[in-house]
């Protein structure tokens, strides 16, 4: 059993967010999906390494059950099914990039504002990746720097035990959020990724540029990784590149792939080092 230490019975949680009742046995359930009243599936985007001239991660991005757009399935999530929607998602990815044959990471979404009982949280994660021979090691929890949290310290503690169990974790859109560096100042992730407003057309933007150098900068120092994601031109791919970054993720490489491992475009790695 993982013994966890930020469990606080007594604590108040974030605005607007209302704990479920139930049993150690309900939760288990949480990663049913039926449970939820509607169904969903993931599709997968990888995370280019240029620095290695292979794939890094795939990033599982939820989609309706059809390949519906992500709008679809999370306009139907609420108070109530936030919690059950999270624990389900996670158990999905883990099950569908091991019925994939994913060998690289798998870099799954979590709800911050979901998390009430991080003991059982995480036990689901890990029974899933136990059950479906995913290695622990290689699933990121990757949270959106926009989710807005009102116990940060708390927050933090959360990543904090994540990270300790033997997950990556990482800060989607970086700089664009509520978070930015105070978050950095209270938990130092595996890795960041850089807000694709900052990528757009950064090759022919000085500010862009300088905001993008001095992060690179900041995070060498706190050693963290840096993904840049929204890539679509190979300006965009070289300047970034030549800057440091050699994590990468968006359509130039290739779009997500709905129940399947994307492949990617053949100029997708040109100029990168042979392996």
């Amino acid at each position: 059993m993982v013994a966890l230490h930020v469990h606080r019975p007594n604590a108040s949680f974030p605005a607007g967010f209302r704990p479920l009742e139930g049993t150690v046995a309900d939760c288990e359930d949480c990663g049913k999906a039926e449970r939820l009243g509607f169904q969903f599936d993931f599709a997968y985007q990888p995370i280019v390494d240029l620095q290695a001239a292979r794939i890094f991660a795939h990033e599982a991005l939820v989609r309706g059950p059809a390949g519906e757009s992500a709008q679809s399935v999370l306009s139907q999530v609420n108070d109530h099914n936030r919690y059950r929607f999270d624990q389900a998602c996670r158990v999905k990815a883990i099950k569908g990039a091991a019925e994939l044959g994913i060998q690289d990471c798998v870099s799954i979404n979590f709800l911050p504002n979901a998390i009430y009982k991080p003991e059982l949280c995480i036990r689901t994660t890990l029974r899933a990746a136990q059950t479906h021979g995913f290695p622990v090691e290689r699933i990121i929890f990757e949270v959106t720097e926009g989710e807005r949290v009102e116990d940060g310290p708390w927050f933090a503690a959360i990543l904090r035990e994540y990270k300790r169990c033997g997950f990556k974790t990482a800060i989607d859109d970086f700089g664009a959020g509520y978070a930015g560096l105070k978050l950095l100042a209270d938990f130092q992730p595996d890795l960041i990724k850089i807000d694709m407003d900052l990528v757009r057309h950064i090759d022919a933007s000085k500010p862009r540029q300088a905001i993008v150098k001095h992060l690179v900068r900041l995070c060498a120092e706190m050693r963290i990784e840096v993904i840049a994601e929204g890539i679509e031109t190979p300006a965009e791919r070289d300047y970034l590149l030549d800057a440091g970054i050699h994590l990468m993720q968006g359509y130039l490489f290739a779009k997500p792939a709905f129940k399947s491992v994307a492949t990617l475009a053949p100029t997708a790695l040109r100029g990168a080092p042979a392996r």
